[in-house]
């Protein structure tokens, strides 16, 4: 797809994904890379700018990332964020050092409304610190355009060489005025038209898989979740009949899950696809019997899956190609290239080496989960369908920490439908971006009835978050989780103790495991 690209350089920041997400918000496409991409490489995807992201490393340690000093003579605009300012900063004559005073959280910073970065921007304006180092002194030909009490060089720029640089962290929400600095970059110093509109995406991406899949077989895995819905309703748009859309019940699905997923997309549904269901529930549960590692149970699950779609496919015959719904935070998560990984997504690191199809087709691979969201509208999906919570493709056997049971698995089923149920009635459902109930390892000792229990503990989960990459706690009214705890120990047998999780992410993920 010819379209205008900001490559996003990781050395090793937690935010590598949001400034991708953020540059996106701008209508200009981004994408995620290790530091190590090679010159000859960046010279051939033409980017019109490269941010270099943050990281915990200092620009003076033996094994620091670095990149060739070449990059900047490349001619392409350069933003460093944080360790990637320092590391211009070092790279180029100026000076990194320890600094006096370490600043976290939110600063307010001045900066210098003439630069072409802070167009636009106050003068004095809150941005979001967090970094032990600092630039003690800007290179040879640099302008100092931003600084703290504490911070000389907050930023700088050599507007000459288009090369830009701050300490702060422009993509977190946290800084307020971070989003128009980014558009600053990508439009006036990178000359961006902001060419990335998902109908386009849609109408392109439907023309490309017609070329790919010819008269070719097609097998979707549908889960029944936002991403794979979209994928197959793509899919779908594109090669119609040649389509089968296969639903694999693991049986880690929500409580009559399963029917749901039939009712919409089976042969009585609103979608005209081939749809086969594949009740694999003891399947599974054999297959995860004494696993307690989180990484393995995503594996097994992944491999399952792919084995249950090959047989599936031996029997429709001579299938060519397996859709998935793998999106953009499931690639870069699941430490494809120099990432570090955070976890195996079931349809990315968790497939196994040898798959029995011609080729996987992904369309949503370079998607975030909001894109997705938009994409799926586009297509005409309903809106109930498209803004459906997320749910992991391991399903509950990710929400339940250590052995997967079919016993376990009921106790985490009924305790999520309660707390949903609940969160609804009570209408704290809106505006959330995620919510569940998880089974924890943990058995405690109780009463009920005048008599001792050692059952275990389910653990509510609700957070707010825009774009799922980053996540707070949210505030469920008290009352609220007071009626959940009492209808779970009351009405779920096996559990005697309910807990509210406050884990923010960073450093928590949003699912347990």
């Amino acid at each position: 797809m010819d379209r205008e690209l900001v490559i996003v350089l990781d050395f090793g920041g937690q935010y590598n994904q949001l400034i991708a997400r953020r540059v996106r918000e701008c209508n200009v496409y981004c994408e995620v890379h290790p530091y190590t991409l090679s010159l000859d490489k960046i010279r051939e995807m033409n980017p019109k700018g490269i941010i270099f992201t943050g990281g915990p490393n200092s620009v003076y340690g033996e094994d620091s990332p670095r990149c060739p000093k070449e990059i900047f003579e490349m001619g392409i605009p350069i933003l460093g964020i944080c360790y990637g300012s320092q590391l211009m900063s070092y790279m180029l004559g100026g000076s990194v050092k320890t600094a006096p005073v370490s600043e976290y959280g939110k600063t307010e910073v001045a900066v210098d409304t003439e630069s072409a970065l802070f167009k636009n921007v106050s003068p004095s304006t809150i941005c979001w610190m967090s970094h032990t180092d600092y630039i003690e002194k800007a290179p040879e030909k640099f302008k100092i355009t931003a600084h703290t009490p504490v911070c000389p060089v907050a930023g700088m720029e050599n507007a000459e060489k288009k090369l830009y640089a701050v300490q702060f962290h422009p993509e977190v929400m946290h800084t307020q005025e971070g989003t128009k600095m980014l558009s600053n970059f990508v439009y006036d110093i990178c000359g961006c038209t902001g060419d990335w509109k998902m109908d386009s995406f849609v109408e392109t991406t439907i023309r490309q898989i017609r070329e790919k899949v010819g008269d070719g077989k097609v097998l979707c895995a549908l889960s029944g979740g936002v991403d794979s819905s979209v994928a197959a309703v793509l899919l779908s748009k594109a090669v119609g009949k040649q389509l089968t859309c296969v639903f694999v019940d693991h049986g880690l699905l929500r409580k009559n899950e399963g029917d749901e997923v039939e009712a919409v997309f089976g042969p009585d549904g609103q979608y005209d696809l081939n749809f086969i269901r594949v009740n694999a529930q003891e399947r599974f549960y054999s297959k995860l019997a004494g696993v307690s590692d989180p990484e393995k149970k995503r594996k097994i699950i992944g491999e399952e899956f792919i084995r249950v779609f090959e047989e599936e496919a031996k029997k429709i015959g001579a299938v060519d190609f397996l859709v998935q719904g793998t999106i953009y935070p499931d690639v870069i998560e699941s430490g494809l290239g120099k990432s570090a990984v955070i976890k195996s997504h079931h349809n990315v690191g968790g497939l196994p080496d040898c798959v029995d199809f011609k080729e996987i087709i992904e369309p949503l691979r370079l998607l975030f989960k909001d894109e997705v969201r938009r994409a799926g509208l586009e297509l005409g999906i309903p809106e109930y369908l498209v803004y459906r919570q997320p749910f992991p493709g391991p399903g509950l056997g990710v929400r339940i920490v250590g052995e997967v049971t079919p016993e376990k698995v009921r106790i985490v089923q009924d305790a999520d439908a309660i707390y949903r149920e609940e969160l609804a009635k009570a209408g704290c459902d809106k505006g959330l971006g995620q919510f569940f109930a998880a089974l924890t390892n943990m058995r405690s000792v109780g009463v009920m009835g005048d008599e001792r229990t050692y059952d275990y503990a389910v653990a509510l989960r609700a957070v707010i978050t825009s774009d799922f990459m980053t996540a707070e706690a949210a505030e469920i009214p008290f009352d609220v989780l007071f009626k959940v705890m009492t209808r779970v120990i009351n009405e779920v047998k096996g559990v005697n103790r309910v807990l509210y999780d406050l884990t923010s992410k960073p450093p928590g993920t949003i699912e347990f495991e």
